[in-house]
């Protein structure tokens, strides 16, 4: 363009900006008003509380395990970053819980409905949900309440959410219940043949365990576990690969102390998301058992499957374990130092060219954001999806790495990540939850 016919305009400068000149260019003026705000409209969205936290999600879209209106309906495939979720601007959130496309979210409710499912529900595993009766939703792209028979709804707290393949664990001051699949007693009932389960609106209750309450629990693929509060591991469910650690490789449908090494000790933890158990002391100990062909644990007999419990004295040496985490080849822990190891099979975080090994190798530390300018940043709680992980540090940082599937890892892109990297986040994260191609996470705001 020929430099005499462009039109130029004088920068909007500070006295423009209190009214003492305007912006001008060669046909018309813009004269500028001092007082010009009070004449735009100002609109008030509703501020949630200074205790509720944020909660965010990212990953498959197309089951509607993230909850997020308007997204199915564009056709959106994934989200491949965190996105801010509006229940966590609506209630109080508790906890949440990211299954095998579905996701389940606890607030705080003076009423019975203290529990938001969405995503796949072909199980009734977020609960029966139907259009008109006798129709039941198999899909759910919003998140829907889910009712559950509490004693005392005004009183009653949901303490744990825990999510396998197509069950639902959910630990409450009442007790547990759990719904969705029971084909193989996971749910903690009588397995009934040919049972329906897309159209039950059956809720299994305990409230205690030989006399003992419940304080943890964890759910496998196809599994259930929990810890009573002297220490003990109950479990049922799917035992094909003996994950269930109860010596045999049957299914079970009521829950049953796991005994083997952790029988006499107090467990503080357990970890699994498929087929291999990981189980903590109040030592700082680890145990083992279940699936073993990826190289969790090495048994001097060469079997691949483990039924009982036994003591991991390879990771002991590393130091006392505060966190642990099992995936569906791989396993991570960390210790009281803040120190990250990893063994098994996957993307281990140590780059592309380490993917397998039978004893755990340390990530460096800076990997996780220690440096000198965060010289006293360490890990202080690992989670893991299928084929991911993610650690938590106490600066509330979350760094992730692994299979990339659907965007589950949230770093914008589709490729895998062979080393820990930062999520970019609004918020200092609390915990993060995942599932087999989407993630949760609860925030706490910056300010």
């Amino acid at each position: 363009m020929n430099a005499s016919k462009r039109i130029s305009f004088q920068v909007l400068n500070l006295n423009s900006i209190l009214g003492l000149r305007f912006i001008s260019g060669p046909k018309r003026k813009y004269p500028i008003n001092p007082d010009h705000w009070k004449d735009v409209p100002v609109h008030e969205f509703k501020q949630s509380k200074s205790a509720y936290k944020r909660l965010f999600a990212w990953g498959n879209a197309q089951t509607g395990a993230l909850g997020i209106k308007g997204i199915v309906e564009k056709e959106v495939m994934c989200i491949r970053g965190p996105k801010r979720l509006s229940l966590g601007e609506k209630f109080e959130v508790i906890t949440a819980a990211a299954g095998f496309g579905f996701s389940v979210v606890a607030v705080n409710s003076d009423n019975n409905v203290k529990l938001y499912g969405t995503g796949i529900n072909t199980d009734s595993q977020i609960g029966y949900h139907a259009i008109r009766e006798g129709h039941p939703m198999e899909i759910i792209y919003y998140h829907q309440p889910i009712s559950l028979p509490f004693r005392n709804s005004n009183e009653a707290k949901i303490l744990k959410l825990s999510t396998g393949r197509a069950h639902l664990m959910v630990l409450t001051n009442e007790g547990i219940f759990l719904l969705g699949n029971n084909a193989y007693g996971q749910c903690g009932r009588k397995i009934i043949s040919n049972e329906n389960y897309s159209k039950s609106n059956l809720i299994n209750y305990i409230d205690r365990i030989d006399g003992n309450r419940i304080i943890d629990i964890e759910c496998g693929q196809d599994h259930s576990m929990l810890i009573t509060e002297e220490g003990s591991v109950y479990s049922c469910g799917w035992g094909a690969d003996g994950q269930t650690g109860l010596g045999h490789f049957n299914n079970c449908s009521n829950f049953t102390k796991v005994k083997g090494d952790i029988d006499k000790e107090k467990i503080t933890k357990l970890a699994c998301r498929a087929d291999f158990v990981l189980a903590l002391n109040d030592k700082g100990e680890a145990f083992g058992w279940g699936n073993t062909e990826y190289g969790q644990m090495s048994l001097p007999s060469g079997d691949q499957q483990l039924a009982t419990p036994t003591n991991i004295n390879m990771l002991n040496k590393l130091g006392k374990i505060k966190s642990i985490a099992s995936g569906g080849s791989f396993c991570l822990i960390a210790t009281d130092q803040g120190e990250v190891f990893s063994w098994g099979y996957g993307v281990l975080g140590l780059g592309p060219n380490i993917n397998l090994s039978k004893k755990p190798l340390k990530i460096p530390e800076v990997l996780f954001g220690r440096n000198d300018f965060q010289p006293d940043s360490k890990v202080i709680d690992l989670v893991c999806g299928v084929n991911y992980a993610a650690a938590v540090t106490n600066f509330g940082d979350m760094f992730i790495w692994g299979r990339n599937k659907s965007g589950c890892l949230g770093l914008g892109d589709d490729n895998d990540q062979y080393f820990p990297f930062k999520v970019s986040i609004g918020g200092r994260v609390e915990k993060v939850f995942c599932g087999f191609d989407h993630t949760l996470a609860v925030c706490k705001p910056f300010i």
